[in-house]
């Protein structure tokens, strides 16, 4: 099938096998393998990618479903320049990673919650649901939470 994505703000029409996922579209006919998968049963979180801005498991979800639609990775969290989003500066700044498999997925579900709602990552209980959400096997919890409070604290607020 032939469907039109816009991935990272740039429109992409592609030819899909209506069986294929969004994560194997994403890492092998876009070519952006930031997207990791773990399980492919939507239980480990690392190929949470933000489809018109929500977070999505990509293993579970089937391209065609995003005929139309606006889907964000994370190799399109950094700005025009190439300079680091404030999730990315905030994980640096907190150790949040360690082999790092996890943090492609981490990131992007604490942007889909802070780009809806700042106030997301200054409340330690929705804190620790977005991180409860995706796993990690170097036990890496708690910096990832102060990272996500910390880019919380630092996130761009549109004035009242």
């Amino acid at each position: 099938m032939r469907i039109t994505v816009t991935v990272n703000g740039e429109e992409r029409a592609l030819d899909v096998e209506p069986r294929r996922v969004l994560a194997d579209v994403l890492r092998e006919d876009c070519r952006l393998t930031g997207t990791h998968l773990g399980c492919e049963h939507g239980v480990c979180g690392a190929c949470t990618v933000l489809v018109d801005g929500e977070a999505v498991r990509s293993c579970l979800v089937l391209a065609v479903q995003c005929d139309g639609c606006s889907v964000r990775t994370v190799e399109g969290l950094s700005g025009p320049g190439g300079e680091p989003h404030p999730l990315q500066r905030a994980f640096s700044a907190e150790h949040a990673l360690q082999c790092g498999f996890c943090t492609p997925g981490f990131l992007m579900v604490a942007a889909g919650a802070l780009e809806a709602d700042p106030a997301a990552g200054t409340d330690p209980e929705r804190v620790a649901a977005l991180v409860g959400s995706n796993l990690c096997r170097c036990t890496g919890y708690e910096p990832i939470r102060r990272a996500i409070a910390r880019a919380a604290n630092e996130w761009p607020r549109t004035p009242p």
